[in-house]
C-alpha cells in the first residue's frame, strides 16, 4: 500500500449501485477527503454521466439557470459535488425530478451542513436515498499489516496510503488546520477556529469517556448549551460519534450521559501529536483508542444496528450494545492478546439477558470463553455480523476458528 495510492474499491459501491436503481437522486454524504469524488466519478464515468464539481466556478457557472441546462440532460446520471454550496437548486431539483421521475437522475455529493440536510429531507423527501460513505473501513483493506497501520493513521485515503508515517501525519496536521479554517465557514457554522479547535483537541483527550458537558464547558469558558453546540458541529460534519447509553427499565442507577469518541483513529492521534505505532502503544490513549476504532469500525459496517452503551452506578459495564429486530449484542474492547473481562462485564451480561457476547482483543484465532461468549479478533467479529441471519455462525460452537 506504500508507493503512488491505489484506488481502492469501496464497500459502499453496491450500496449506491441498489439506492440508484432506486431513488430518482442519491445524496451521498461524508467528511471531506474521504473519497467521495472518487467513487462518484466512478459511477459517472461507468454511466457515461455529467459530472459537475461546484467548488469551480467553471461548473457552478453552468447551472446559472439550473432548469435550463439540466433540461439538456434528462437521460443523463448528473453529479453534483459539493452540492452544499448551492442549496438554492433543491426546489429545482424537486421539479425536474417529479416532471420525470425515473431512477437514477441525480448523485448529490457532499459534505453535510445543516442547509443540505434541512433541504435534502425537505424539499425531496420521498425521491432521495441518503447514504454516509466513510474512511476507509477494515473490510476494505487487506492483511494484518494493513489493518494495524488503518488504526495507528485512519481511513482517510491520503493518510493510509501515503508513503511513510511521517508523511501520513502531515496530511492529518494540514486536514484539521483546513478543516477549521476553511471547511466549519463554509458549511455555514459561525465559530471560531481557535475555538472549535481547542475542544476537538479536548474532545480527543476525553476519547470514550462518558461525557461531562460541563466539566467541557469550563475549560472553555462556555455554558453546556455551547459545548453541546460544538459537538452537533463535530458529528454533523462526521468527525465525532456520539455513543448513547443504553434506555433500559432494569430497576439500577444507570449512567445517562453518553460517551464521545473522535470517529476517525488517525485524527484522534494527530490531535493527541502521536507520531505512529511505537508512539500509541505507549501513550496514556491506547487503551481508550482502540475501544473507539473497535466501536466505529463495527457501527460504521452495520448500518441499520443501534448501538449504545451500557454502565450502571454499581460497575456493570459493555462498551458496545447492539440491537437489530430482536438480537441483541455484547461487545467488549481489550487492547490485549489475552483478555480477561472484569466481572463488570458478566454483571452487564447477566442484567440485559445477553447471550451473544464478543470480547474483541488482539488473537489470531477466537476461542469460547463462556457459553455464548467469544473472544475474537476485529476481522473475525464483522465477518460475523455481517453475514445474513440465515448464515450466522452460532457464536456458542467451540471451533476456535476465526472465520
Amino acid at each position: 500500500m506504500h508507493g503512488e495510492n491505489p484506488i481502492l474499491p469501496r464497500a459502499l459501491a453496491s450500496t449506491l449501485d441498489a439506492h440508484l436503481a432506486q431513488f430518482p437522486a442519491v445524496a451521498l454524504l461524508g467528511p471531506r477527503q474521504c473519497g467521495k469524488t472518487t467513487l462518484a466519478r466512478q459511477f459517472i464515468e461507468g454511466a457515461k454521466g455529467l459530472y459537475l464539481d461546484l467548488e469551480r466556478p467553471a461548473d457552478a457557472q453552468k447551472l446559472a439557470d439550473p432548469e435550463l441546462f439540466l433540461s439538456q440532460h434528462v437521460e443523463r446520471l448528473v453529479c453534483l459535488d459539493e452540492v452544499q454550496r448551492v442549496p438554492a437548486l433543491f426546489p429545482v431539483l424537486r421539479g425536474i425530478v417529479d416532471r420525470a421521475r425515473r431512477p437514477g437522475r441525480f448523485l448529490l455529493a457532499g459534505s453535510a451542513s445543516p442547509e443540505l440536510l434541512r433541504q435534502g429531507a425537505e424539499t425531496l423527501a420521498g425521491r432521495l436515498g441518503i447514504l454516509e460513505l466513510t474512511p476507509f473501513l477494515l473490510g476494505e483493506v487487506a492483511g494484518r499489516a494493513d489493518a494495524d497501520r488503518l488504526w495507528v493513521r485512519g481511513g482517510f485515503p491520503d493518510s493510509l496510503l501515503a508513503a511513510d508515517d511521517a508523511r501520513s501525519l502531515r496530511w492529518r496536521g494540514a486536514f484539521v488546520r483546513t478543516f477549521l479554517e476553511r471547511d466549519i465557514p463554509a458549511l455555514g457554522f459561525r465559530v471560531p477556529s481557535e475555538t472549535l479547535g481547542r475542544f476537538w483537541r479536548m474532545l480527543a483527550h476525553h476519547h470514550g469517556q462518558v461525557l461531562n458537558q460541563s466539566e467541557l464547558g469550563r475549560a472553555l469558558a462556555v455554558n453546556h448549551a455551547t459545548v453541546r453546540h460544538y459537538l452537533d458541529m463535530m458529528e454533523q460534519t462526521f468527525l465525532a460519534r456520539v455513543l448513547p447509553p443504553l434506555e433500559a427499565n432494569l430497576g439500577k442507577r444507570l449512567v445517562k450521559n453518553p460517551k464521545v469518541y473522535v470517529r476517525d483513529s488517525g485524527l484522534l492521534h494527530a490531535l493527541l501529536e502521536i507520531d505512529g505505532r511505537d508512539d500509541l502503544l505507549g501513550h496514556p490513549v491506547c487503551g481508550a483508542s482502540w475501544e473507539g476504532f473497535v466501536v466505529e469500525q463495527i457501527l460504521s459496517a452495520l448500518p441499520g444496528w443501534r448501538g449504545s452503551f451500557y454502565r450502571t452506578a454499581h460497575g456493570a459495564e459493555l462498551d458496545l450494545v447492539l440491537e437489530h429486530g430482536q438480537r441483541r449484542i455484547g461487545v467488549e474492547c481489550k487492547l490485549s492478546t489475552a483478555p480477561a473481562p472484569a466481572r463488570g462485564f458478566w454483571t452487564a451480561l447477566e442484567d440485559l439477558g445477553i447471550r451473544e457476547a464478543y470480547v474483541v482483543a488482539v488473537v489470531e484465532n477466537e476461542y469460547p470463553l463462556r457459553e455464548g461468549v467469544r473472544a475474537t479478533s476485529l476481522p473475525a467479529v464483522l465477518a460475523r455480523l455481517t453475514k445474513p441471519a440465515t448464515q450466522a455462525a452460532n457464536p456458542a460452537d467451540a471451533s476456535g476458528q476465526a472465520p
